[in-house]
């Protein structure tokens, strides 16, 4: 069973960092890659990003479904970009360089790929720092930073349910069906794919009914508990802030400022080569 959103427990020095350190620096981290098509920079945190993603001890397999499915979703989505605007980069940078000898509308030309290199360097800058972030990130203790942040802690707490949660909801989904399958419903790769998803189908009423028993349940044992009742409360795994913590927020920031100047030196957000 692939596990999905996943904590995964391993000793590395961005474990070792604070979760309100690492949410915060992947606010940062995205709105750099968000806010600028330079080239240059978003190869720079595209190759960061997997780095690391090594220094975390995060392996492979550990994210090989997410990255997989990020890959065909972005793949479908540049085709249908440039099916739809073939023409969108000439009208971006300016020009038109067709490539191959080649005329036309949809013949291929450097400032259209070249804006779907960006384009695919944006999901390459971002989406292993999210996996980063889940699969290195406690969920009590990031509630816990999160509440030293000024958080109110009934939030910080609900956001930690939530990603506890995940886990059980996709070993439930495993659960249910494998039942399923023991009753002689065919999911596994035999079956066609339209078969897979109308019996994948069968699974989400058993699985929200199940989920509903079991919020019902939280819900009950943290009424009784008096859950709300204090304004404050302690917490087992909260984490002092160290220089680690604010280097990383620095250093991020610092990435924010750098993509600020670079869409202030290139006049726009577009880095453009063919000027």
């Amino acid at each position: 069973m692939n596990n999905l959103f996943n904590y995964v427990d391993r000793q590395s020095p961005i474990h070792r960092l604070t979760g309100a350190t690492k949410f915060v620096c992947l606010l940062l981290w995205s709105f750099a890659a968000m806010s600028t098509y330079d080239t240059r920079l978003l190869a720079v945190l595209s190759v960061a990003s997997f780095v690391l993603l090594k220094v975390s001890k995060i392996r492979w397999k550990d994210v090989s479904f997410m990255l997989g499915f990020t890959a065909v979703f972005l793949i479908m989505n540049n085709v249908l970009v440039y099916l739809f605007s073939p023409d969108h980069g000439v009208e971006l940078y300016g020009s038109c360089t067709y490539l191959f000898g080649l005329s036309g509308k949809y013949a291929p030309t450097a400032e259209q790929l070249f804006y779907h290199l960006n384009y695919f360097l944006k999901y390459l800058a971002t989406i292993p720092f999210v996996l980063l972030f889940v699969c290195t990130t406690n969920p009590s203790e990031f509630a816990a930073s999160l509440n030293k942040l000024g958080v109110k802690y009934t939030v910080a707490y609900s956001v930690a349910l939530a990603l506890r949660y995940i886990p059980d909801v996709q070993r439930e989904y495993h659960e249910i069906s494998q039942a399923q399958q023991a009753r002689g419903i065919e999911m596994s790769k035999k079956a066609t794919l339209f078969n897979r998803l109308k019996s994948a189908g069968t699974i989400l009423v058993p699985l929200i009914l199940s989920s509903m028993n079991k919020i019902d349940v939280v819900a009950n044992a943290m009424e009784l508990r008096g859950f709300g009742k204090n304004k404050k409360r302690t917490w087992y795994m909260g984490q002092r802030f160290r220089w680690t913590d604010i280097t990383a927020i620095i250093i991020c920031i610092i990435l924010v400022g750098v993509a600020f100047l670079c869409n202030y030196m290139n006049g726009s957000r577009f880095y453009n080569p063919f000027i």
